[in-house]
């Protein structure tokens, strides 16, 4: 059968009670682990994964895949009701959702994100189908050069993280590199800045990080100004405000359109993930706009941007996984686990062997990106009038009791609770002083990335007369560079652009 006729006996499958049952079940679960702060999309699958043993093969993919992509949706909700992502793939949509949720817009920035997140999923399922046998051998040719070279072009995006401030943006990045230092190195295992504290030897865990930075901060903030003026103001339900806040959004194909293919591309790249697609995708929309500095006020382009980024990663991150039996992330990992439990062994051959458990399992998550819209507004719906009617005095301990649960759930383990806090008050300090979390979280993210891209290129390099050769004739490393220089140069003509323009309407 063709690729059309197979995908649609995938459809037709779905349409059989149970697995229609399973597929609105994962949307379900997916939505509320997803909005709860701590909790993220791999913790969700891997909870369930154990039930999917009792399921057929098709069965189980469809309600893992529903989970995991409703699960990235979710953690939009918390991101802009509570400024708290609740994956870490919303890292980006705190910049815009939660200053929109405190001008009285949390109702609209919910449906910009719902409706985002839709044409992202979308966009990148179609291009898995499309396209995934040829993007499959492009991803083999990475290497750990070009993986230095990503993590070095990522560190870009910090200029438009840093609001108004690149050189405290820098910094911020540079603590975060530094805090991904601790711990055991990934490549030669070395011990380092533990302080001969056990507690350490794992390192800064990325959830209790993300908690603490972006979750903490504002919780304090919260008790500081507990009998001052209210946080939010009251969510404005207008009527009609859903199809108006569709039509604003599809009306920005572009927009939707370059963040859905970063999103897409970083998918495909094995070891990248949501959480750097969509700050990437955040950075290239501040640049791409003609008012950069309105980004971080509450414009529904900065959600726009994050959420069709992070949707998209999920199409792209099965382009290694079904094609070569490559996870690109840890939910990609689980899902590697979940077809190996069906006796399924993932790589180009499973598209002939059993395609028809390949094409019901995209079936299944093309059309659970589809349900999670009215399921997931009328959740979102009751939040965003919610949130505003909790006094602070109970919002505040509220949050802060949920976040102790989702870092201490990420492995059992009371330290990462006390590794948030620190990190909560180390981020409410710094953010008095000027230095934001966004580029914090960046530096945390990559660090790992260049490290062991430098370490291993190095190693790799002993065979040529200079190691670091090895960074500079590879074609691949040479696009990252070119567009490392082009981005970085690129606020500094903007500016001057700006300036020019200025003077001439004088």
């Amino acid at each position: 059968m063709s690729g059309l006729q197979n995908l649609a006996y995938g459809f037709a499958q779905l349409f059989i009670v149970k697995t229609l049952l399973l597929m609105l079940g994962g949307v379900s679960v997916g939505l509320v682990i997803g909005s709860l702060p701590g909790l993220s999309a791999t913790m969700g699958v891997a909870l369930f994964l154990p039930i999917t043993y009792w399921l057929s093969a098709s069965d189980s993919l469809v309600f893992l895949g529903s989970l995991y992509m409703a699960a990235i949706y979710g953690g939009s909700f918390s991101a802009i009701l509570l400024r708290t992502p609740g994956t870490p793939s919303n890292i980006g949509t705190t910049f815009d959702g939660y200053p929109m949720a405190k001008q009285g817009r949390g109702w609209e920035a919910i449906l910009t994100a719902t409706f985002a997140s839709l044409y992202g999923a979308l966009f990148g399922l179609i291009m898995f189908l499309i396209f995934a046998p040829m993007l499959a051998r492009i991803a083999l040719k990475f290497g750990p050069p070009e993986y230095f070279w990503l993590g070095i072009f990522g560190l870009t995006v910090i200029s438009s993280l840093s609001r108004g401030n690149t050189l405290k943006g820098f910094i911020g990045g540079l603590i975060g590199v530094l805090l991904s230092t601790i711990g055991v190195a990934p490549v030669g295992g070395n011990v380092r800045f533990t302080f001969n504290m056990p507690q350490l030897i794992g390192g800064v865990g990325l959830i209790p990080a993300l908690v603490g930075l972006f979750c903490i901060p504002q919780v304090i903030e919260m008790i500081l100004n507990r009998s001052k003026q209210q946080l939010y103001q009251e969510a404005k339900v207008q009527r009609g405000l859903v199809r108006k806040t569709f039509v604003n959004v599809m009306k920005r194909q572009i927009d939707l359109l370059r963040a859905s293919v970063i999103g897409f591309i970083i998918g495909v790249l094995p070891g990248a993930g949501g959480n750097i697609a969509n700050l990437v995708a955040y950075s290239e929309a501040v640049r791409a706009s003609k008012h950069p500095e309105k980004f971080g006020t509450g414009i529904p382009e900065g959600v726009i941007a994050t959420e069709a980024s992070n949707n998209a990663v999920v199409g792209g991150g099965f382009v290694p996984l079904m094609t070569l039996g490559v996870p690109g992330t840890p939910v990609d990992a689980i899902l590697y686990g979940a077809l190996l439990m069906q006796g399924l062994r993932p790589g180009v051959e499973l598209f002939t062997t059993r395609a028809d458990v390949v094409y019901t399992f995209i079936a299944g998550v093309i059309l659970a990106s589809l349900v999670m819209v009215p399921v997931g507004l009328a959740f979102g719906r009751g939040m965003a009038k919610l949130i505003t009617k909790i006094p602070l005095s109970l919002l505040a301990p509220t949050i802060l009791f949920l976040t102790m649960v989702g870092s201490y759930c990420v492995s059992n383990n009371i330290s990462d609770v006390y590794m948030m806090l620190i990190l909560g008050f180390l981020g409410f300090v710094l953010r008095k002083l000027g230095f934001e979390a966004g580029p914090i979280t960046l530096g945390l993210i990559l660090g790992p990335i260049i490290e062991s891209g430098l370490v291993q290129g190095l190693l790799i390099g002993r065979q040529l007369t200079q190691p670091w050769l090895i960074f500079i004739t590879r074609p691949l490393c040479w696009v990252f560079i070119v567009l490392s220089v082009f981005f970085l140069l690129w606020p500094v003509f903007l500016k001057k652009r700006i300036v020019v323009s200025g003077g001439e309407q004088k």
